[in-house]
């Protein structure tokens, strides 16, 4: 190119660009509304051991580690330098619900539980009413059935059954040898 067009063309280059990066702020401003009415979707996230109520009302003084390991699963959290403490953490993160946090802690002495304490766990029932769907899906079916259906559904009677067949003979007392003894 001759220096003449070059010296032309980078002044109008970097006029294009601000041209176009003030159309994009005016653009960007329009499809806000848009772009903020269409949310993408966000996955539920569920860390950690989930200890119920039920689990907490069965933790007794004196069991062993691997009592209480069996009763609610591995701890999330143990340390190094608290050997007898172990730590349950659950969070439950859900889009447009505040975090839920759940923590219980046991403590040991020695290699039998000597107290434990946390927040108020929720009964099994409960959690699972609290992550379910937030929208009904339809009708609930009606589970009975109505005498006639029985009727119209049920197996006819069996035809009487043939006689018992004779018995088998007694297995014999003893078996042959596996192998042959002759060498």
């Amino acid at each position: 190119m001759p220096p003449r067009t070059s010296r032309f063309l980078r002044p109008g280059l970097v006029l294009a660009a601000c041209a176009l990066g003030a159309g994009c702020a005016s653009v960007d401003n329009a499809t806000r509304p848009i772009a903020n009415a269409i949310t993408p979707y966000k996955v539920e996230v569920v860390q950690g051991n989930f200890v119920s109520s039920e689990q907490v009302e069965l933790l007794k003084p004196g069991m062993s580690r691997q009592q209480v390991r069996e009763l609610l699963g591995t701890p999330l959290l143990t340390s190094v330098f608290h050997a007898d403490r172990w730590d349950y953490v659950f969070t439950l993160r859900r889009q447009g619900v505040e975090p839920q946090r759940r923590k219980l802690t046991v403590f040991f002495k020695g290699e039998g539980l000597e107290h434990f304490e946390g927040d108020s766990m929720p009964s099994e029932a409960d959690f699972v009413a609290s992550i379910g769907s937030k929208r009904a899906l339809g009708k609930v079916p009606v589970l009975e059935a109505t005498e006639d259906q029985l009727k119209r559904n049920s197996k006819p009677a069996a035809p009487e059954a043939a006689p018992a067949p004779a018995p088998e003979p007694p297995l014999p007392a003893s078996y042959p040898p596996l192998e042959t003894t002759g060498r």
